[in-house]
């Protein structure tokens, strides 16, 4: 029989994990904001074609979570994570060598679509590795903790794509949006080799999370009694994905320097690794939407901020806010699932949110462009998105733990 060789703790399996949603995350959905302006500025679009792009982004991501549940009854998690992870690395690649409008639509659809399958499967395999029991003399973590770790790892994404698109921007070609793409594409493609290696040695566990994670017996799912945080899912794709898209090109109007703009983006990634340990104690303690709630209402103070002032002081609080709250919120609906459905049902469970967050995220990114060219600027675009992140909080305030929560 062959040697099994020892596992990493929970702790060290969500972290490297986390490098999944860095790539379906924090570069395939948010590096585009910071690359946005130079698109924008080279490519001559209104902000209904910049906000179209995130848009299809978004569209593909709903297909991808539409198609998860059936992708992981045909596949173990584990091995559509590490498949995906890699499409999506293969997909921002090619962003940088096409510059047509219908190529752009295509590839960010493609990568909504691949990013959407990682984030899904990782958030399941990751659930898995929560609540696995740790080897002798390992202190057991916090699935919430865990959890926040995986999603976390956003942060990690958007921390690096500061630092890479100030780097290669202009560096080389016609269009100087096009070698950060690049760029990111090879640091994406490196992230997911590392993924491949976690899953492998991290054997069975990740492997087998798949067997029964999709439904048992045809079991279906009682959606029903999670409508309200269903509701203020969607709300919150509404109202965050506007801020995520637009707000570097709202500072870049402000004519925040280049450096302040980079350093914006890089602290609120900081924030957003930070928050896994931040939120952690009260996604383990809260069974029902509380944490949804709260979240979503910190997402409406942080986004209504730029819509009151332009003070730099004052938007960089924004950002710290934000980053400090908004993947808490993701992390917070698979913590709901954990907390409410057996086993079997979290793959089901967590596509179910994620279906509902894409198609908030479809809205978002093209009403807030289209009230910008109406309004000739971002800020009444995001009052609207402030205003569904307030809704989000009032819906998810309705969410009550089911009677079996433990």
């Amino acid at each position: 029989m062959a040697m099994t060789r020892p596992r990493a703790s929970p702790l060290l399996a969500a972290a490297a994990l986390a490098l999944a949603s860095a790539v379906s995350l924090g570069f395939a959905r948010f590096a585009y904001g910071l690359l946005l302006p130079s698109m924008r500025a080279d490519l001559d679009w209104s902000y209904f074609t910049a906000g179209a792009m995130n848009t299809v982004n978004a569209a593909g991501y709903l297909v991808g979570a539409l198609a998860a549940p059936a992708a992981m009854r045909r596949r173990p998690a584990a091995s559509v994570l590490v498949s995906s992870t890699a499409a999506t690395a293969l997909t921002l690649t090619l962003h940088g060598l096409v510059a047509s409008d219908a190529a752009l639509y295509i590839l960010r659809a493609v990568a909504g679509a691949v990013s959407a399958l990682s984030l899904v499967s990782g958030a399941v395999v990751a659930a898995r590795v929560a609540g696995r029991v740790p080897p002798q003399g390992v202190r057991a973590v916090p699935p919430g903790l865990a959890l926040g770790l995986y999603y976390g790892g956003t942060g990690l994404g958007i921390v690096a794509t500061a630092a890479i698109v100030p780097l290669l921007l202009g560096r080389a070609g016609t269009h100087p949006w096009q070698p950060p793409w690049i760029g990111i594409g090879a640091v994406a493609l490196v992230a997911s080799l590392v993924v491949a290696w976690v899953v492998r040695e991290n054997g069975g566990e990740a492997r087998d999370s798949s067997s029964d994670a999709s439904g048992r017996n045809g079991e279906r799912l009682a959606l029903r009694p999670f409508l309200p945080a269903l509701v203020a899912y969607a709300m919150f794709g509404v109202g965050y994905i506007g801020y995520m898209t637009f707000v570097v090109t709202l500072l870049r109007e402000q004519r925040l320097s280049s450096t302040a703009v980079d350093a914006f983006f890089a602290m609120l990634g900081v924030a957003v690794v930070a928050s896994s340990w931040i939120w952690a104690r009260m996604l383990q303690r809260f069974r029902g939407g509380e944490s949804m709630a709260i979240l979503n209402a910190l997402l409406a103070a942080a986004t209504v901020v730029p819509v009151a002032t332009a003070a730099p002081l004052a938007v960089f609080a924004s950002g710290l806010l934000f980053g400090a709250v908004f993947l808490s919120l993701v992390t917070s609906t698979t913590a709901l699932v954990r907390h409410n459905l057996p086993s079997h049902q979290w793959a089901t469970g967590i596509a179910a949110f994620t279906v509902v967050f894409a198609a908030g995220q479809i809205v978002g990114p093209a009403l807030v462009g289209m009230l910008a060219d109406r309004f000739g600027g971002l800020r009444p675009g995001l009052a609207v998105s402030a205003f569904a992140l307030a809704l989000g909080a009032l819906a998810a305030s309705r969410q009550r733990p089911s009677a079996s929560a433990g």
